[in-house]
């Protein structure tokens, strides 16, 4: 299917760069009953659920690979899969919950595929310093710079949980879903992220 998905690829980076989070007023129903139109053949549908989702998916993507180009790659993938399984999705998780799933799927099959290849210099400088010196650290003293700095420090597993629970509003239950581990050990990687975290903020 070679529907128009990617003709905003390159403006999804920049509305992502803007976007606070995922989209709150995203119907949990009107999602499922797109993937039904979609499951159908229809294209309408398709461009309508990519609207609505490729933001919040654009920025998941984003922090797992830590590249724009290869998150704009993986976002159209993510998609194409979509199109191409929609008659497979149960219903047993919402929509977004299932998308997420494929997105990270794929991010993490993409870092594996790279995991001997030298590391990228974009992708380098864009992974935040824990020993900056006191001249940048006075430049970091606004709290949102603050806090996404200290997000970027978390390991890969609290970082997405984290990622999860407050950017996207996921339950534990669904979180679970989405990594694929138990509910208990979502709320105990929550426990030690949170911890971390304001150990991270309080000495930024």
């Amino acid at each position: 299917m070679t529907m128009a998905l990617t003709h905003g690829k390159s403006a999804t980076a920049a509305s992502a760069r803007g976007a606070a989070g995922d989209s709150s007023s995203a119907d949990a129903a009107s999602d499922a009953v797109l993937i039904k139109r979609i499951a159908a053949g229809d294209q309408l549908a398709m461009r309508a659920l990519f609207a609505r989702h490729r933001i919040p998916l654009y920025r998941w993507l984003l922090r797992l690979v830590r590249d724009e180009t290869l998150a704009e790659d993986l976002l159209s993938d993510v998609f194409l899969d979509v199109w191409r399984q929609a008659g497979s999705f149960r219903g047993d998780a919402s929509v977004s919950t299932w998308l997420l799933a494929i997105a990270r799927y794929k991010a993490l099959s993409a870092r594996r595929a790279r995991a001997h290849a030298e590391l990228d210099p974009r992708i380098a400088s864009s992974i935040a310093d824990p020993a900056d010196n006191p001249e940048a650290a006075l430049q970091k003293r606004n709290r949102s710079e603050v806090l996404q700095d200290s997000l970027a420090r978390l390991s890969p597993e609290h970082g997405e949980v984290v990622d999860l629970v407050y950017y996207h509003g996921k339950s534990v239950k669904e979180v679970a879903d989405i990594i694929g581990i138990g509910e208990a050990t979502v709320k105990t990687r929550m426990f030690y992220a949170r911890k971390k975290l304001a150990d991270l903020v309080a000495t930024a």
